[in-house]
């Protein structure tokens, strides 16, 4: 009778569809452990159903194949190796398992792509009398073009920082802003610099947010603008240069950049990331931060992966082997024409 009663239960999880509902397991052990972590996943990470449909990612697969490598008496440095590489099949740089030991970090998002910025040819432009201001470096290059760098947006970047660096490129053709290997940071920074370069209030997405523990339990969408600033704003054409390691709120200024009629974007694919972060804990002290609430184009388009640029452009081995960068001088050419 037990065996069909069970037989039964695998029966109608199949022909639904669903996840069969898992125990709750108590206590610090590897497995309570691991089944913490994955459960965390299952129920408040925002991208699952669209990874799966991406790259076949498998949740409750991933369970099963995990779950055998956790034994009773394994130390923490091997747990935390496992579910390391458990987190790492999400394929999502916001995703990271912290403890005492480490934190886990999933490279491939970046490893994959060529690189596109060399800091020692970025100096051949930059010369030695560029100016740093408030987390951005700035520059007028020599065909009287302003080229600004911002290398992330953790660095607080204030108004009157921005007044005068607009204010002393006023005199150019045109602006870069080089965006490339800007890990992001803080979103409400990125908008403002973004906010210099619309006269008007600019619908650049959506957003929505976990609502319950399905995977498709989500808020309906929610807009989001980017407000104009009250400050001295760019008049003239701008290009935004990007890399595979423009990521998370680096992402999302791209975004913003994207929707303004004077601005190209110009490079590689951003790096994605666009799921705000959120942090939880397992049984053991060990932190999990993850992916909580989608963000979207203003096309209901997923962000998770990576913005496209107007323009594809690498970095050349010839041009590297010359001192000059690429990009830079298709942007030049892109301003100048």
């Amino acid at each position: 009778m037990k065996r069909l009663k069970f037989f039964l239960l695998i029966l109608m999880c199949g022909l639904c569809g669903i996840s069969c509902i898992r125990e709750e397991v108590s206590g610090n052990s590897p497995e309570a452990n691991f089944e913490s972590l994955w459960r965390i996943i299952d129920q408040q990470y925002c991208f699952l159903d669209y990874k799966q449909e991406v790259y076949g990612l498998d949740w409750d697969e991933v369970h099963e194949r995990y779950a055998k490598r956790i034994a009773p008496d394994m130390s923490s440095e091997a747990l935390f190796e496992v579910l390391s590489d458990m987190v790492n099949e999400l394929r999502d740089g916001h995703v990271n398992l912290s403890s005492s030991m480490a934190t886990s970090q999933y490279r491939e998002w970046f490893d994959s792509y060529p690189h596109n910025f060399s800091d020692s040819i970025q100096s051949n432009y930059l010369g030695k009398d560029y100016t740093i201001s408030s987390g951005l470096t700035y520059q007028i290059l020599e065909n009287n073009i302003g080229y600004i760098y911002c290398s992330s947006f953790s660095n607080g970047i204030g108004d009157g920082n921005l007044d005068q660096t607009l204010n002393r490129l006023a005199i150019c053709d045109g602006l870069i802003i080089d965006v490339r290997d800007n890990g992001g940071g803080n979103l409400t920074t990125a908008q403002r610099l973004a906010g210099r370069f619309t006269n008007e209030k600019v619908l650049v997405g959506y957003m929505t947010h976990k609502t319950g523990p399905g995977h498709n339990d989500f808020s309906d969408p929610a807009p989001v603008y980017l407000d104009s600033s009250t400050g001295i704003r760019w008049q003239k054409k701008a290009v935004v240069l990007t890399n595979r390691r423009s990521f998370s709120a680096t992402n999302d200024f791209v975004n913003c950049m994207r929707q303004l009629p004077l601005v190209t974007i110009v490079g590689d694919k951003t790096g994605g990331g666009s799921g705000l972060p959120f942090s939880s804990e397992i049984p053991n002290g060990w932190s999990i931060r993850f992916s909580a609430s989608p963000m979207y184009d203003t096309d209901m388009n997923q962000l998770e992966f990576g913005i496209d640029p107007d323009i594809k452009v690498d970095m050349t081995s010839e041009d590297m082997q010359r001192g000059k960068d690429t990009m830079i001088e298709k942007a030049c050419e892109i301003l100048k024409n």
